[in-house]
């Protein structure tokens, strides 16, 4: 049994559409991979905490992430080694964040809750300089991201394999004919 670890966005949930895409695939298709979908806590601190424990519980194959969990899956490829798919990430949420300091709540959790300048250090204390293997990091991108300059994960991004496609949106469109090819890329595929 394979684990792969699914990190969703800001704000997001295990069941936003990437995700139930995603997991619908697995469940029809790969029966040996067991997809970890944890519900991020607001606070980076207390991400970092469930992360902690998550890789303490589980043999992680690959991770994916979008958006901020985009920038945490590239933390977590860069801490266990392992193949990651990012989609539509944030490369620095830190600074994007910054807009959103203060009151929150969460659209889907209904949390509310405190986004400081604390959270920002911490945030910004998962930043990985260097990508330790991008050919096995693959990023997935649309131009037309509403929410963060695609310019900055290409950039980020550069020296890995890439995706790129005009038009979309910070959903990314289409994302249905991926699933398939990630589980290839990762090398998951049933043998």
């Amino acid at each position: 049994m394979h684990n792969i670890l699914y990190l969703h966005g800001f704000h997001s949930s295990p069941s936003s559409a990437k995700i139930s895409i995603f997991k619908h695939y697995i469940e029809q298709n790969c029966q040996h991979i067991n997809l970890v979908v944890p519900q991020l806590p607001c606070k980076p601190k207390q991400v970092v905490n469930l992360l902690e424990q998550l890789i303490s519980e589980h043999q992680f194959s690959a991770v994916i992430g979008s958006s901020l969990g985009g920038y945490l899956a590239t933390y977590i490829h860069n801490k266990l080694n392992i193949p990651a798919v990012v989609i539509n990430p944030a490369a620095k949420p830190f600074e994007l964040l910054h807009d959103y300091l203060g009151e929150q709540t969460h659209p889907i959790t209904g949390e509310q809750y405190q986004l400081t300048e604390q959270d920002m250090v911490e945030l910004k204390s998962l930043y990985q300089e260097q990508i330790n293997m991008p050919e096995q990091v693959w990023l997935l991108q649309q131009e037309k991201d509403e929410v963060l300059d695609y310019r900055e994960a290409l950039h980020r991004y550069k020296d890995c394999k890439i995706t790129f496609e005009l038009g979309g949106d910070h959903s990314f469109v289409g994302f249905d004919r991926f699933p398939a090819q990630i589980v290839e890329f990762f090398d998951l595929a049933a043998k």
